[in-house]
Parts: C-alpha cells; sequence; structure tokens
C-alpha cells in the first residue's frame, strides 16, 4: 500500500504539471498574480472557521467525558486534515494521526479511536448529500451534461458502501473482532480485550442517535462552508462565478476525491477536476488551475504550522515517557470506509 501510495501521488503531480503546461503556466500564472494578500488571509481564515465546525461536529460524535475540552477535537481535526494535505500518505493515515493527536490530550484510545470510525462515517455521509446537492445544480444549469451519468451511479455505489460498512459497524460484532484481533494480535497481548472495549464504544456511540444526527448535520454544514471557499477562491482571481456554481463545483470535486482517496493529497485528481469542472460552468481552465493552486497554498500555510506543533507535542510526549513522567498513551488504529474523502481543506 505504501508502494502504491508513493506511485499514485508521483503520477497525480505529474498529471499536475502536464495540465498546467497544457493550458499555459503563463496564462495559469497570470490567474493565481491576481489575487491579493487579503483575499488570500480571508481564504486561510475560512479555513479555520473550517476546523472549528468540523471539530464540533467531531465533539458532538464523542462519547460525553468529565473534563474534556473542546479545542480538542478541533485540534484533532486540525492535524488529521493537516495530514491529509501536507503528508505523502492517503487520507486513512490522516485519520490515524487525528485519532492520535487528541489522545495525547488525554482521550482514552478507545475514545478516540470509535469517534474517528463514526465521524468518518457521518462526514462521508453528509459528503452524499453534498454531492446529490452539487449533482442538482448540474443538472439545472446545464441540463444533458454528459458527466451526471457517471456522477449518479458514483453516488448510488457510495450509498450502499457507506451503509454497509455501518451495517459491519453495528451488526456483525463477531467479524469485527475476528479482524481486530488478527490485526492487533502481534502487538498486543490482549488484543480480545481491546477490540472488546472498541465494539463497545462503537456501541456506545451509536445509541445516541440524537448525538449522530447533529454530527451530521454538522458535517453537512461543514461542506457547504467548503462550497463557500470555492465561492470565495474564485472571486479572489477575478471570476464572478455564482454561488450555486461555485457549491456545484466543490460538490463534485469531493465526490471525485472519494474515488480517488487512495491518491495521497489528492494530486492530479484536484487539479484535473477543478480545470474540468470549471469549463462546465464557463470558468476558463487555466483560472480553475489557479483556484488549484491557491488551495494547495492554503493547505501549506495552514497545514505546516499545526504538523510542526504536533510534533513538538509528540516529542514532549516521548520525553516524559523515558523520563518515567508519563505513563505512555496507545496509539490508535481507527479504521476508516473506503472512499471516505473527509480532507476537507477541501
Amino acid at each position: 500500500m505504501k508502494h502504491l501510495s508513493y506511485v499514485l501521488a508521483l503520477l497525480g503531480v505529474l498529471i499536475g504539471v502536464v495540465l498546467v503546461a497544457y493550458f499555459g503556466v503563463g496564462n495559469v500564472v497570470t490567474a493565481v498574480s491576481k489575487i491579493g494578500w487579503p483575499e488570500f488571509a480571508l481564504i486561510v481564515g475560512w479555513q479555520i472557521v473550517l476546523f472549528v465546525v468540523l471539530g464540533f461536529a467531531w465533539d458532538i460524535i464523542m462519547p460525553a467525558r468529565d473534563r474534556r475540552r473542546f479545542w480538542v477535537p478541533v485540534w484533532g481535526r486540525m492535524v488529521r486534515d493537516a495530514a491529509a494535505n501536507c503528508l505523502p500518505f492517503s487520507q486513512v493515515g490522516g485519520f490515524i494521526f487525528g485519532a492520535r493527536a487528541v489522545t495525547l490530550q488525554g482521550v482514552e484510545w478507545h475514545t478516540a479511536t470509535a469517534s474517528t470510525v463514526v465521524d468518518v462515517t457521518a462526514e462521508f455521509l453528509a459528503q452524499i448529500v453534498f454531492a446529490c446537492i452539487g449533482l442538482a445544480i448540474l443538472i439545472l444549469r446545464v441540463p444533458g451534461s454528459k458527466i451526471a451519468g457517471p456522477v449518479e451511479a458514483g453516488i448510488g455505489l457510495a450509498v450502499l458502501a457507506c451503509f454497509g460498512f455501518i451495517w459491519v459497524q453495528k451488526g456483525v460484532g463477531t467479524i469485527f473482532a475476528r479482524l481486530g484481533a488478527r490485526i492487533a494480535g502481534n502487538r498486543f497481548q490482549d488484543a480480545k480485550e481491546r477490540v472488546d472495549v472498541l465494539q463497545a464504544e462503537l456501541a456506545m456511540i451509536y445509541g445516541h442517535t440524537g448525538r449522530l444526527a447533529v454530527g451530521f448535520f454538522g458535517h453537512l454544514l461543514g461542506w457547504l462552508c467548503t462550497g463557500v471557499a470555492g465561492w470565495i477562491a474564485y472571486h479572489a482571481l477575478g471570476v464572478p462565478l455564482d454561488f450555486d456554481d461555485a457549491m456545484a463545483i466543490e460538490a463534485l470535486l469531493s465526490a471525485a476525491a472519494a474515488v480517488a482517496f487512495l491518491v495521497p493529497v489528492n494530486a492530479g485528481v484536484q487539479e484535473a477536476g477543478y480545470a474540468g469542472l470549471g469549463v462546465v460552468f464557463g470558468v476558463p481552465p487555466e483560472v480553475s488551475l489557479g483556484v488549484s493552486l491557491v488551495r494547495r497554498g492554503r493547505d501549506i500555510v495552514v497545514g505546516v504550522p499545526i504538523l510542526l506543533l504536533w510534533q513538538f507535542i509528540e516529542m514532549r510526549h516521548l520525553r516524559r515517557v523515558a523520563s518515567g513522567l508519563d505513563g505512555g498513551t496507545e496509539t490508535p488504529v481507527p479504521t476508516a470506509p473506503l472512499g471516505a474523502a473527509t480532507r476537507r481543506d477541501r
């Protein structure tokens, strides 16, 4: 899987370079140069707002615990997305790093792991709804579009995959336990007990339907905020794109990212998606590629400091463990639904 990720990343970078070269490096640079520092600061600031929204959704889903601070899931979400957007790993790596980050702030490993699984599932369900909104706008704005059919088929498959994953989590405890015990058996002597604890935590989370509903709507709000971010980026580059068109581009792009969830940092997928979808809604491809580059710049400006701070916290924790001041924190290994695209810096 590691080698596959590297190959997909290199292939994606190559696709991005080819697209920029094909539509003209000068044209793309001209499009990007239209954005000023105030506009870029707004784009970065909006991403911070989005982290708070997504952290709130995770906090609602996470089982209530005494003295848990609200900023902890927000911080975990920041690490999750920063890792997914700046490091050469698939999105699953981001899920693991985000769960690890919250365990270092006092969240139990089983709570961090189970809540990550359910949070990713809720976000994927919200993403499906978001993609449906984009599809509806596409059909209304561009009747007879050739991409409508493939999008409809993809959404249908995504629905089946997501509900199948939920069924596995809730109703097939023996299969889950056997898989978990086999995965963890070589590392932990008490693997079976750990899996039982994790399964119990999942059952507890799914028992709070109201919290799950609020978490789902929180993630849907987050996806809608992603559409707003796209609208801001297009306008920052001088493109008077209608709000609903920008929303449709971001929604359909998220669907493409879901299919290519194994590709690290969505390399090439994001550039090709922006270029192709922009044309559908009347935006020149070089301008849409400029929007993609602005988004990459935002990811770096926001993500690198987050990762550096996270590594500082990790090193401090390791020093405490080595000096005997800390009992250590177990690293969770959350599982995510195949095809879930939770990167939302979307």
